[in-house]
């Protein structure tokens, strides 16, 4: 394998992605990690930071970012799987603001982290903007304004934009006003990972790649290699979850898929915009993302790409030649500048988490030893740091404002047994899908993606 060509996150990378040594051997420590993506790797240098004399090792099936860490669209945002509505309606209106509230100083904690530790992961804090193209999506857009104007957040956490303000942010077509908001950074996602991932080895922690690990157990991770023996087991391995004996409902692998454009000439960014490196969206059902690189080329991804039977998750899976297409046609619609086929350099995707509920958990089973975190549907680059936190912070038994939020030891319900799963993943899929067609058509909200949103819970 190749890891450069995993993205061009990976392609980009100016060091040799020579794994580490993997496990040789039967082995002890006071917390074995499985997983060194974001989840595993922050828990890692929080524990080991905050206990310099714990015991940790990370286990690896590949190398370290080799999963959604290391091919993400690069958004270290304040975004939260569930709504504020859906968390005040669960846990009461001041704790739904306090994990917002968290997720928001979570964006300054990464960015800290990584001036802190030399990790040049082409930072830019310039937030999101997310354009409404239509009337149907403005009114989308005054409604979250709205909302969080309901919970007391104000003009410094979203805003609206008309279409003048929108435009001088984000140049799409057809642009009729959206929503900003300050609270994300564009970073290079490898970048980031591998960075990270140095900076818990010199906090005393052992990475150790090419190890995968067959099953898990109270005090043990058994890997081919030999058997991990620690009191504290956490799982940290979001899309491939469902690979582990006993856990293939646990989470549903959705994968999103993504292009990168050749570097652009300062001409057509000054026609397009993102001059502080904003995020960027749109109002639509189906989700798309993209960022401006450090390099000048427009990183963009989608939703879109089936799911698979059994919550397979497979290397051919990360290319679907029809939804590349897709998404180069789209990102030609948002940016006429860029032709009717975009100067595409690179395709990539893979696997994110999906619980049943749509609702991210960390938490920790004191009794059998087993921690986890991860379910972020697509928004984990600053929520893993959180993560990685609150579990430093439980597994030290350190009673804290982060074991206090309210999706500390929250349970997903499993996802349904096959084919009943499959149906239902692919179905929802679908809908988004016409629901966006039928809103160009008739230019009114989908009911039918209103009835969805209320099923998920949102």
């Amino acid at each position: 394998m190749r890891y450069q060509d995993l993205s061009y996150w990976f392609a980009d990378l100016a060091e040799p992605l020579t794994p580490r040594p993997g496990l040789t051997g039967d082995t002890d420590a006071d917390v074995v990690i499985v997983g060194a993506g974001y989840t595993g790797l922050w828990t890692a240098y929080y524990l080991a930071g905050a206990d310099p004399s714990l015991r940790i090792v990370v286990l690896e099936q590949e190398i370290a970012g080799y999963g959604a860490s290391g091919r993400n669209g690069g958004w270290c945002s304040a975004l939260f799987p569930t709504s504020l509505p859906a968390l005040a309606r669960r846990h009461g209106r001041d704790r739904a603001l306090a994990m917002q509230r968290a997720m928001q100083e979570t964006v300054h904690e990464v960015g800290r982290v990584a001036a802190a530790e030399g990790i040049d992961c082409d930072w830019r804090a310039g937030g999101t903007v997310v354009l409404a193209r239509s009337e149907v999506q403005l009114d989308r857009a005054r409604a979250a304004v709205a909302e969080a104007r309901a919970y007391g957040l104000g003009d410094d956490d979203l805003v609206l934009l008309d279409a003048t303000e929108a435009t001088a942010r984000c140049a799409a077509d057809g642009v009729r006003g959206g929503t900003y908001t300050p609270h994300c950074a564009a970073v290079h996602p490898a970048k980031l990972v591998r960075g990270l991932a140095r900076a818990v080895e010199r906090r005393g922690v052992r990475v150790l790649e090419r190890t995968p690990v067959t099953r898990l157990r109270p005090g043990a991770a058994v890997t081919p290699a030999g058997v991990v023996r620690a009191p504290v087991v956490v799982r940290a391995t979001e899309g491939f979850t469902p690979a582990l004996p006993g856990r293939r409902r646990a989470v549903a692998p959705v994968y999103s898929l993504m292009v990168a454009t050749e570097p652009l000439p300062e001409s057509t960014w000054a026609r397009i915009g993102l001059a502080d490196r904003e995020t960027f969206s749109d109002h639509r059902h189906v989700i798309v993302y993209g960022q401006r690189t450090a390099d000048g080329r427009l990183a963009f991804g989608g939703r879109g790409a089936p799911y698979h039977f059994g919550s397979r998750v497979r290397p051919g899976y990360d290319r679907e030649p029809a939804v590349f297409t897709a998404l180069r046609r789209v990102l030609g619609e948002l940016f006429p500048v860029l032709g009717p086929e975009p100067p595409v350099s690179h395709t990539w995707g893979g696997p994110l988490g999906v619980a049943r509920d749509w609702a991210a958990s960390v938490g920790l089973d004191r009794r059998s030893g087993l921690a986890w975190a991860g379910g972020y549907v697509g928004d984990g680059v600053g929520t893993s740091n959180l993560a990685g936190r609150t579990l430093a912070d439980l597994i030290r038994g350190a009673e804290s404002e982060l074991t206090a939020l309210p999706w500390v030891n929250h349970r997903s319900p499993r996802w349904e047994p096959e084919p009943l799963r499959w149906l239902a993943v692919n179905a929802g899929l679908r809908l988004m899908f016409s629901a966006d067609e039928a809103e160009a058509r008739t230019g009114r909200p989908s009911r039918r993606a209103a009835a969805f949103s209320r099923l998920l819970g949102h």
